[in-house]
């Protein structure tokens, strides 16, 4: 009874966080309101102070304003102009945040390119953004220099290369933006007066797995409302604070949750290039940094690391993200001693976000958009719908599928393919007319004890069609098509399993063989390996004898995905891929056993 007294009044003491969310207006469309703005403003209140901190470089906010701000003339003189796509290829480094903000400065929209696309999946991301120039990092030259002849960009003035290390030289076929821009012509730009909340800020590409990723449509105010709501109630960071961020800069968890968070704050941010757990702790104490953007996969692999001195008595006490699963979730607060543990959960293409303001246990909160939980056949990956034709509410604590009503204040912005938004839309949902975003997750509600009358959900799984591994959402369907493609698989079953110790679900795909004898392995290797980024590689490979369908002739997925690599248990013949390696094996039982042992590496 002594504890729920306590935990009553600490939750009633939220309420001076949580009301100014709750009356939190979404800019107007026509409002002169962007990224570029919010920056402006900052630099203008904390123009000294620090801003960035990378490897050996230390920016200001002022620093980093005039930067753009020559970057934004020089584009603006070559003909980069407001609406203009603009590709962004590059690792986490200050240029990226500086020609980030530069584009935003015009109005022109930022192509964000995850930095581990190579071959048909970058070729389509940047053709399919019909951009007209190539910002690019010099250690990302090969994986385009590969794709030249294929792609919709094509003089060298509209390749902007940005200096890395001396390891890679500036190619033949582009242009060294650094000795190109005026940095003395560094003056705020009279553009920015004109670029509104209604601009689109970037194209964040979602489902980014096979050779047709999606780009979901970002504007400014999205941008902004997600930043500001998440700076004021969910870190609660002001000026003299410092973020950890070595989330990818092309995620919305790693830009709208982590940068521009800190870009609203005026705070401080420490950005990496890629996360690494043996270092974590001693960044934290060496930047002193009290906040950290997380994923799920980030903090388990944290909590399975031995312990460090550095760990201790450190001045973490706030971290935002999403996908922490609750054995970890433990860890942070007991271990590392984190205050608060602010999980939310929403898609980069959605409609609404759920944010854990209230710091319960193990939930991603609650949310003020319009949301439903209907009920979901995961065997059959269907829809259930009741005599009526309607979908039918989950009105306990079962696990449903999330859908948010599409309405004036949870805008769905969608992709720019408009065939692929549709499909992301269930119409007649409970009514004539009426529009959901279909967000593809399973989750349920959870009693968290005393929240203030809001209800409380816990992320489930994905729906059988799209998992999540390595932090990416990877679509089955689409993987599918891709291994269909090698001359000797005639269908492949592409479907999650669980790897023990490892966030998300691992690709695993089931196909048959006329030959299995003569079937060549090395040149199936081959062909994943240049025809899907390496998290959407299937790391599992059964071959069976006949492929299973519904009678619709929808590929059955429930007894693989539950069988998954257990071959104590199947008969059938299972090929791996071992971490660091890029040929299949035969699964033996010495591999499944070090897999069992949460020991192999994944």
């Amino acid at each position: 009874m002594l504890s729920q007294i306590k935990e009553f009044f600490r939750v009633l003491g939220e309420l001076k966080y949580l009301i100014p969310v709750l009356r939190y207006k979404f800019p107007d469309p026509e409002d002169n309101a962007s990224l570029a703005h919010s920056f402006q403003d900052t630099s203008a209140r904390f123009p000294d102070r620090p801003f960035l901190y990378f490897e050996n470089e230390d920016w200001t906010y002022d620093q980093t304003n005039k930067a753009a701000n020559a970057l934004s003339r020089y584009l603006k003189k070559t003909g980069v102009n407001h609406g203009d796509r603009i590709v962004l290829f590059m690792e986490n480094r200050p240029s990226f945040v500086i020609s980030l903000l530069a584009l935003n400065k015009i109005g022109a929209i930022a192509v964000l390119i995850n930095t581990s696309l190579t071959g048909d999946p970058l070729i389509h991301c940047i053709n399919s953004s019909d951009s007209i120039k190539c910002i690019f990092g010099a250690e990302r030259s090969q994986p385009l220099e590969d794709v030249l002849d294929k792609i919709n960009i094509s003089k060298q003035e509209d390749f902007l290369w940005v200096e890395d290390t001396s390891k890679y030289p500036l190619p033949n076929w582009a242009m060294d933006l650094n000795t190109a821009v005026d940095l003395n012509n560094d003056q705020n730009l009279d553009e920015t007066n004109s670029v509104k909340a209604k601009d689109i800020a970037c194209y964040i590409f979602t489902s980014g797995t096979t050779g047709v990723p999606k780009a979901a449509i970002c504007p400014n105010q999205k941008l902004l409302a997600a930043s500001i709501n998440i700076k004021m109630a969910g870190y609660r960071i002001d000026e003299n604070d410092c973020m950890h961020n070595s989330l990818p800069l092309y995620h919305s968890t790693g830009l709208l949750l982590g940068l521009c968070a800190v870009i609203q704050a005026g705070a401080s941010t420490f950005i990496k290039r890629k996360f690494s757990a043996s270092t974590f702790w001693e960044e934290v104490q060496k930047y002193n940094t009290t906040a950290l953007v997380y994923i799920g996969e980030l903090c388990r692999y944290l909590a399975n690391h031995d312990p460090s001195p550095a760990e201790l008595n450190n001045p973490l006490k706030v971290m935002v993200g999403n996908g922490l699963r609750p054995d970890v979730w433990d860890t942070f607060k007991d271990r590392f001693a984190v205050e608060r543990i602010i999980e939310i959960y929403g898609a980069s293409e959605g409609n609404a976000l759920f944010m854990n303001l209230l710091n319960k246990d193990k939930t991603i909160g609650m949310t003020n958009a319009d949301v439903a939980l209907i009920e979901y056949d995961v065997a059959e990956d269907n829809i259930l719908k009741g005599a009526d034709g309607y979908c039918r509410k989950i009105i306990t604590h079962d696990t449903g599928l999330l859908i948010v009503r599409i309405g004036p204040n949870a805008v769905f912005n969608g992709y720019t393919d408009a065939q692929a938004t549709e499909k992301k839309i269930l119409r007649d949902v409970f009514e004539e007319d009426d529009a959901w975003f279909n967000t593809g997750d399973l989750i349920k509600t959870v009693d968290v004890g005393y929240a203030l009358g809001k209800t409380h959900y816990q992320f489930v799984d994905r729906v059988g069609d799209t998992f999540r591994w390595k932090s990416e959402n990877v679509s089955t369907n689409e993987v599918g098509e891709i291994l269909n493609g090698f001359q000797d698989v005639n269908m492949s079953n592409v479907y999650g399993v669980k790897i023990p110790g490892c966030e998300g679900r691992a690709g695993m795909a089931a196909f048959s063989l006329e030959d299995s004898v003569s079937f060549d392995w090395q040149a199936f290797s081959e062909y994943v390996e240049n025809s899907l980024p390496k998290y959407a590689r299937p790391l599992f490979i059964r071959i069976i004898q006949e492929m299973d369908t519904t009678g619709t002739f929808k590929l059955k997925k429930n007894d693989l995905r539950n069988e998954a690599f257990d071959i104590s248990k199947v008969t059938d013949p299972i090929y791996c891929l071992k971490p660091n390696s890029g040929n299949y094996e035969v699964l033996d039982i010495e591999w499944l056993q070090t897999i069992n042992s949460e020991q192999a590496g994944y």
